[in-house]
């Protein structure tokens, strides 16, 4: 599976060295979907909006613990094909951004990783 690929800092599409829009194949397509779903509020998705995390109900505005949030974000990441394990790890949440990196796990065995 690929997907487009984005730059880690921005999370805008990339461009390759051809000056191409950037594409991403498995695993690390799979670590970046996981992480985009990780960032998706709940209802957001037009077509599905049972997807995405409920951010304005259980985290924005509240104290969460952290055990909570890496449970959403886990559950967040295994709804994309193919991903069969996932953890999260929060590295910082400083003036109210979290942030944070997605490990996952394939149905192939491979393993990836990305931040969010």
């Amino acid at each position: 599976m690929q997907t487009l690929l984005l730059d880690v800092v921005t999370w805008d599409l990339a461009v390759d060295t051809a000056g191409n829009i950037a594409v991403a194949g498995n695993p690390y397509s799979q670590a970046q979907d996981a992480a985009s779903a990780i960032r998706t509020f709940e209802g957001e998705v037009y077509f599905d909006t049972t997807l995405g995390i409920p951010y304005f109900t259980e985290i924005l505005g509240y104290s969460p613990p952290i055990s909570l949030m890496k449970a959403r974000f886990n559950a967040a990441a295994l709804t994309v094909p193919g991903v069969t394990k996932s953890q999260s790890f929060i590295t910082s949440w400083k003036d109210r951004v979290v942030s944070g990196q997605v490990q996952i796990m394939n149905d192939d065995g491979q393993v990836s990783a990305t931040g969010f």
